[in-house]
């Protein structure tokens, strides 16, 4: 979400709301924080998800306003390496509005790929939204505060019922799909497309389902969310609830995302827009925007 969005929204509600529970509860939450985000270029971050080849390694990014770039950090907020990749050259910083980042399966059997959704658009008028696939490499772990660069593999991808602001891109291993969840409105919609998906072009998602949280807006909004690296647990997350679910017999995942999702405890953020598993799926991680947010740490319920 642009800043000057947040500002006429969010703020004003936040400050009256959010704060007041965050205050509240901050001495009771420090067993929950693993750390902060320890380095001030991490200033808006929006997603977080855990490497598939490197032990505590998680990668998080900031959302509008950021050039086209995403870190690898540790679970306390070490800040490895900053990943730099070929943009758009139509934006003026590559990127537009980056929402969220989820690592798994790709083109290359064998291979985990980092995927990057520039997929905000907070005006809803955006004719396509960008999805950037990146190989994943072991080195971006072994740095300290390195700085590289990849090489990204872009495809564009349209709404089939117009456009939609959205902060969530999941990576079903087991089905083999690109998952977007929309963000606003009185319900959510859950749109896929296959990861066979052809690079450099445009493509229409498939419309799955509808969701429905009830709340205030824009509390009940969609800002994350995550599927666990064997592809049987689902997390999404508002600005104050988090959702859980387990799949059923490897069944789609809008089949099971329909059925009614088990609401966890969740400490109240600053402005919380990012949720990721572990790598085991035991456990799971949020964060906020803001500089040296804390890294909250959750164990996934029996």
């Amino acid at each position: 979400m642009s800043r000057s969005k947040k500002l006429n929204i969010l703020l004003p509600i936040v400050s009256l709301l959010f704060m007041g529970a965050f205050a509240k509860h901050r001495l009771l939450d420090r067993q929950d924080i693993t750390g902060t985000l320890n380095d001030k270029e991490m200033d808006e971050t929006s997603g977080i998800a855990a490497s598939s080849i490197s032990p505590d390694t998680y990668y998080v990014h900031n959302d509008s306003g950021d050039t086209s770039r995403f870190f690898a950090i540790t679970a306390e907020g070490k800040l490895k390496s900053t990943i730099y990749f070929k943009g758009d050259s139509t934006q003026k910083l590559g990127v537009q509005d980056c929402e969220d980042i989820d690592v798994g399966p790709g083109p290359e059997k064998g291979k985990s790929y980092v995927y990057l959704g520039d997929i905000g658009d907070n005006n809803q008028n955006r004719p396509y939204i960008t999805v950037y696939r990146m190989a994943e490499k072991k080195s971006w772990a072994t740095g300290d505060k390195a700085i590289t660069n990849t090489q990204a593999v872009r495809a564009d991808f349209k709404y089939p019922d117009g456009p939609k602001d959205a902060e969530t891109l999941m990576i079903d291993p087991i089905g083999k799909q690109l998952i977007i969840v929309s963000k606003r409105g009185d319900t959510v919609a859950v749109y896929t497309s296959p990861l066979k998906y052809q690079a450099n072009t445009t493509t229409v998602l498939t419309k799955r389902c509808k969701l429905f949280f009830a709340g205030f807006k824009p509390f009940k909004w969609i800002t994350a969310g995550d599927i666990s690296k064997d592809g049987q647990q689902i997390l999404l997350k508002s600005y104050d609830k988090v959702y859980y679910w387990r799949r059923q017999h490897n069944e789609p995942i809008w089949e099971t995302m329909v059925r009614k999702p088990r609401e966890l405890t969740y400490k109240v953020e600053k402005q919380g827009e990012a949720i990721g598993f572990q790598p085991d799926g035991k456990g799971y991680y949020t964060t906020s925007e803001g500089v040296f947010s804390p890294i909250y740490h959750y164990d996934v319920p029996n």
